[in-house]
Formats: C-alpha cells, sequence, structure tokens
C-alpha cells in the first residue's frame, strides 16, 4: 500500500460504503469534516485493487479493536440518553451549557405525546401549525386537525398547501424552535388531564356508576361534566364514533368468543351498536355471528358489560396505535 494519509484513507472506505449502498450518516459530522471530506474525495481518481484491500483490512483491524465508543459532545450524549431522561432534564442541562439542538427535531417532536402539540396548533402561526402536521405522521396530523375547531382547522389545513416553497432550513429553525419551547414546559405530574383520566376511568366503570358520577358532576361542574362526556367512549357510541370500514379491523383484533358475548349481551339501548358492527361486516361473517349469537342464548349483564370494554379496550388500543380513528362530533 503506498503511503496514503488518514484523509485519503477515510475517503477511500466512504466511497466504497457508498458504491455499496451503504447509507451513512454523514450529516451528522461537523461541516468542517463534512467540507473536508468532500474536498479529499474531490482530488482522488483511482485507487488499484492491493490499496483497497489493504485499506479495507485496515479498518477492519481499528474496527475490531474499538469495545465501545461514545457519543461526541453534550448533544450527542443527550440523544443516546434520550427516553431515559426526561424532557425537562434535558433542556435545563441545554440551556445551562448553551447547547443548540443540533440533530433532526422533528424526529424528536413527531415522538411527543400528541396532546403536548395541540397548544402549537392552537397558538402559533397557521404557517408554523402547517410546518408541524406536514412533518407528523398522517395519522397523527389527522387526529390533531380532527381536535382544532372548523375554522381554525381550515386555515390550517389550507396553510399547508403553501408549504411547498419553504427552504429545509427554514424548516429546521422552526423545528428547532418549537423542540426547544416542548422541551422548556414544565414536567408533569400526570401524562393526561383531568378530563381525559375522568373519561378514562368511567369508560371501564358500570353503566350506573358512570350514570350516577356524571348527575354529580352536573351539579358541580356542568362544563367539566360536558367535557368528561365527550372523552367518554362506550359501546353505544360505536356507531356514532366509528367508520363502518374500520369494523373488520376491530373484530379481527378482539377475541371471538368475547365479540359473541358482547353482541349477545347488547339490548335495549345497546341494540344498535349491535346491529352497527354486523351490519359493517360481511353477509356470511355477519349470518356465521348471528347464529354464535344465537346458540349462546341469553347472557348475564355482568358478562355482556365485561365484553363490551373488552371490544372498547381493542379500539382504544387501534387508535392509539393510528390503525384506526374515531369520528369527532364536529365530523358527525
Amino acid at each position: 500500500m503506498r503511503n496514503l494519509s488518514r484523509r485519503q484513507k477515510a475517503a477511500i472506505i466512504v466511497r466504497l460504503l457508498l458504491a455499496e449502498g451503504v447509507k451513512l450518516p454523514l450529516a451528522d459530522l461537523p461541516e468542517a469534516l463534512q467540507g473536508e471530506l468532500a474536498q479529499q474525495m474531490a482530488t482522488m481518481r483511482f485507487v488499484d485493487r492491493a490499496t483497497l484491500r489493504a485499506v479495507v483490512a485496515e479498518f477492519v483491524s481499528e474496527i475490531e479493536d474499538v469495545g465501545l465508543s461514545f457519543p461526541a459532545g453534550l448533544e450527542g450524549a443527550l440523544s443516546v440518553l434520550d427516553g431515559t431522561i426526561s424532557a425537562s432534564t434535558a433542556a435545563r442541562i441545554r440551556k445551562a451549557r448553551g447547547v443548540e439542538f443540533t440533530g433532526d427535531p422533528w424526529a424528536t417532536i413527531a415522538g411527543l405525546d400528541p396532546d403536548l402539540l395541540m397548544p402549537v396548533l392552537e397558538n402559533e402561526s397557521t404557517e408554523v401549525a402547517a410546518v408541524l402536521l406536514s412533518k407528523l405522521k398522517v395519522a397523527t396530523a389527522a387526529s390533531l386537525l380532527g381536535r382544532l375547531p372548523g375554522p381554525r382547522a381550515r386555515r390550517v389545513a389550507y396553510a399547508v398547501s403553501l408549504t411547498g416553497t419553504i427552504s429545509p432550513d427554514m424548516v429546521a429553525r422552526i423545528g428547532r424552535a418549537l423542540l426547544a419551547e416542548l422541551e422548556a414546559q414544565p414536567p408533569r405530574a400526570f401524562a393526561d388531564g383531568p378530563v381525559e383520566r375522568v373519561g378514562a376511568i368511567l369508560n371501564f366503570s358500570p353503566a350506573a356508576t358512570r350514570d350516577e358520577v356524571l348527575t354529580g358532576l352536573d351539579e358541580d361542574d356542568r362544563g367539566f361534566a360536558e367535557e368528561v362526556r365527550r372523552a367518554i367512549f362506550t359501546f353505544a357510541n360505536i356507531p356514532a364514533r366509528i367508520d363502518p370500514r374500520d369494523v373488520p379491523k376491530i373484530a379481527r383484533d378482539t377475541d371471538q368468543a368475547t365479540l359473541i358475548t358482547a353482541l349477545a349481551g347488547a339490548t335495549g339501548d345497546l341494540a344498535p351498536a349491535a346491529e352497527f358492527i354486523l351490519g359493517a361486516m360481511s353477509k356470511r361473517m355477519a349470518d356465521q355471528l348471528r347464529d354464535e349469537i344465537e346458540t349462546l342464548g341469553t347472557v348475564k349483564p355482568r358478562d355482556a358489560e365485561a365484553a363490551m370494554n373488552a371490544v372498547i379496550a381493542t379500539i382504544r388500543e387501534l387508535e392509539a396505535a393510528g390503525e384506526i380513528l374515531l369520528i369527532t362530533e364536529e365530523e358527525d
């Protein structure tokens, strides 16, 4: 192997890996190093096979001697610790050291609880809100947009159509600014708000308990009671909140015996929900379930309520995974 500098050897390895289709995270390198690499590669032409084999052998030898590597700089350390320390702690460390976030802020923002992003959509300019929606997963963006008031949702949706001319640098700056703002928020003792917590508890409470609690909330705080009602999703809400096209997916993810018990026990005011589920299935599947329901006969109210709660739990899991979307009252 002729006398090659370490920069030349690095350029050879990078060129070889790129030729093999390996995607290298070179953007994570300092800009100065990226520039030096590009300049070095620009000065090189051909490398014979013997030299290439020698450079690769030396590279592999050095890699095998490395037992463990740590990220360079504080930002790299915070990236490794992401998910193991709180966002507020990371924000305090950055602020104390004057460190600016240098990774991809949108990757971090996309992993945040959607509820944390709602204030951005509600209070920031429509342009910033449009950029945020454009950088999120489609299911998450659709869910957040559906929670906005109609006029605001329309303005933000229209602003999305104007984001095509925004430069990547501007999008990155917006992401860093939003992430700094979101990380600076004080930590919350509870992940969900009071409405969501009460709604989740009442979701799986016996119907009699749920009605009694809501009646009491009406007397104490009618506004809060109405918000809790909107947060509650029970078996009776299925026809109004579920897209019929999602019913087969819900049925597949629910234990069949549990689904049959829930449908068999859905009588009286709950009968429309059972008919909605059966009507959204194929005729063959619906007829098969009707035969199973007839064979099962009368179901104890306690067993029926437990089965219905299991169906609701499946729906909530599918919604959380972004596989289905619940229809909001505004959409309805």
